[in-house]
């Protein structure tokens, strides 16, 4: 589906000092000649050995890491060096899982749900092989970083996607992926967990993706679903030796309305046996136990189906002569400061280029800003909050009960009776092809006791809390209002663009001058405040005066009396 360390072959690195280092391949076991980066002349993905070993400097490059390292340490907490970045964000790199149209498109139209389940699970199993040159990790996505792209398919139809990153502490990536045309939907929440584990490095995969086929399913407001789990990611010799990238333990999918489910296992190489890059695995009904297919085979060559009933044995998937379809993303130009492509384009060119001091000046750079972004909003009080996700409405009886475990979802009602709408209802939510614009709404702040707010003018300058005079996408009108998010990346963020707990959503003062408070009404200061922001003088002070009649009825002397010589108060100890 998705990776948090991914590996290829690389040809050369830098030490330390910035000169090379030599680099050494080896192939894998297997004697396939394919590949699983890169396009050779048919189509086809060559294979690239997974092994990178970087001699004798190799300790200089990585000498850093091992001062922050103890087992079990959360390495999302640990700066890692970047010459083992991936060049692009973990938003865009999740679009691995969608770079096979040619497995998902046909799906809905499979009338049996057995071989309907089974295209789900070759789809499924199509993406492990796509990764880059070395052993790589994908920059981590700052809060409310946004990545959109698309696709482009010969039948005129067309795949959109949405990501964001909805937390950054634990990290969570958001993402939604649509085909209007062809009735598939993804909703996905990846969150990984990074530990270092000695002279490896884990990522334990959790969060699914919702594969939903709408034409399909006994509720057609619903469809079909199938849940996806992902196996963990392990990263061999990462301070000495053979760095080797493997895909670890089970991952499932599962389709509740059918009862199906695989059941498949990413199998490590042993000290002593086994291969790397092998699967194995089951499609079985879930009701029954009975076993319908079993897995076999490499997941970066070739895979292989067997019919347990038959016998018979075929090739499932073959990652030697796949290729796969990358998206299509506006230009950095029409991208807003905190879209993945333009937010970290100078960091990702100078790991292209093995600059890795610039790229880590860069790379802190973004870091650091989003590090004051998070200590303003402490100080000010302020709750962040995803611009285009919203909290899953899960539980007994919700609207997305059985969906709990994505957490959020996109924000947005796609329901339009054609392809066409639902198309214009996706691009409503952000920008996704070029030409589009994007809708520049500022942060809408928690209310403050009235007593501390300040009135401000809604249209006064350009840092307005709302801009009324966006000209981006006009937002769907199921939607649900924008909370409060972040939107000044990487530019340093200013106290003037983000709200404070003393300020509150203004509305333009009426006309006329306003009332001074009535110093011998203290009882009413509150309404002569409220009345004082938001109307105009009123005739007669206050609008009902009950304070001369409340004299005429209450005691000249009240007294309070005290709880300690009441009966009617009596402490009553539960636990006794």
């Amino acid at each position: 589906m998705v990776m948090g360390l991914v590996s290829g072959r690389r040809r050369a690195t830098s030490n330390a000092n910035g000169g090379p280092v030599e680099v050494h391949h080896r192939r894998t076991g297997s004697s396939t000649k394919g590949g699983s980066r890169g396009s050779s002349a048919d189509g086809s993905d060559p294979i690239e050995d997974d092994t990178l070993v970087v001699e004798p400097d190799q300790g200089n490059v990585l000498s850093h890491i091992i001062s922050q390292l103890r087992p079990g340490a959360d390495l999302s907490r640990v700066v890692l060096p970047t010459f083992i970045l991936e060049p692009r964000s973990m938003l865009e790199r999740i679009t691995n899982f969608m770079c096979h149209p040619e497995m998902l498109l046909p799906i809905p139209q499979i009338d049996d749900p057995v071989e309907r389940f089974l295209g789900v699970v070759k789809f499924y199993l199509s993406g492990w092989h796509i990764r880059p040159p070395g052993v790589k990790k994908p920059l981590n996505p700052i809060l409310g970083e946004i990545f959109t792209c698309y696709w482009d398919f010969p039948d005129k139809t067309r795949a959109y996607y949405i990501s964001e990153q909805t937390s950054h502490h634990p990290p969570k990536s958001s993402y939604f992926y649509m085909v209007p045309g062809h009735h598939i939907r993804v909703d996905g929440t990846l969150k990984p967990r990074s530990k270092f584990l000695g002279n490896s490095a884990a990522s334990m995969m959790e969060g699914i993706a919702i594969l939903t086929l709408q034409n399909r399913g006994k509720d057609p407001t619903r469809g079909e679903r199938y849940i996806l789990t992902q196996p963990n990611m392990y990263a061999r010799g990462i301070l000495f030796g053979k760095m080797k990238y493997e895909l670890g333990d089970h991952s499932y999918v599962r389709c509740p309305e059918t009862g199906l489910i695989a059941d498949i296992e990413f199998k490590t190489k042993g000290w002593v046996s086994g291969t790397y890059n092998a699967i194995g695995g089951t499609v079985r009904n879930e009701e029954t136990g009975e076993v319908l297919y079993e897995l076999s085979g490499l997941w970066s060559e070739e895979m292989f189906l067997r019919d347990v009933k038959t016998g018979h044995k075929e090739m499932f998937f073959n990652a030697t002569k796949s290729k796969h379809s990358p998206p299509l993303s506006r230009p950095l130009e029409e991208q807003d400061e905190r879209e993945s492509q333009r937010l970290w384009a100078k960091t990702a060119q100078a790991v292209k280029e093995r600059n890795h001091e610039l790229a880590t000046d860069e790379k802190t750079k973004i870091e650091e800003t989003q590090r004051e972004e998070a200590a303003l909003r402490a100080n000010e009080g302020v709750e962040w909050h995803p611009r285009l996700f919203r909290r899953v409405r899960g539980g007994p009886g919700g609207s997305e009960e059985g969906e709990e475990d994505l957490e959020w979802i996109i924000n947005a009602q796609i329901d339009g009776k054609t392809q066409e709408k639902q198309a214009a209802q996706i691009m409503a939510i952000y920008p996704i092809i070029p030409g589009q614009k994007s809708e520049n709404r500022m942060v809408i702040p928690p209310r403050a006791s009235f007593s501390e707010s300040r009135p401000q003018t809604a249209h006064s300058n350009d840092e307005n809390i709302i801009n009324l005079n966006s000209d981006g996408p006009s937002t769907d009108s199921n939607r649900e209002p924008a909370p409060v998010h972040a939107t000044t990346l990487p530019t340093k963020i200013s106290e003037s663009s983000i709200s404070t707990k003393a300020s509150s959503v203004s509305v333009e003062q009426g006309q006329g001058e306003k009332p001074p408070l009535d110093s011998n009404h203290g009882s009413t200061a509150e309404i002569q405040t409220m009345l004082a922001a938001t109307g105009g003088k009123p005739k007669d002070g206050p609008l009902i005066d009950f304070h001369d009649d409340m004299k005429k009825t209450l005691p000249a002397n009240p007294k309070r009396v005290s709880t300690e010589d009441s009966q009617d108060d009596v402490f009553v100890d539960a636990q006794g």
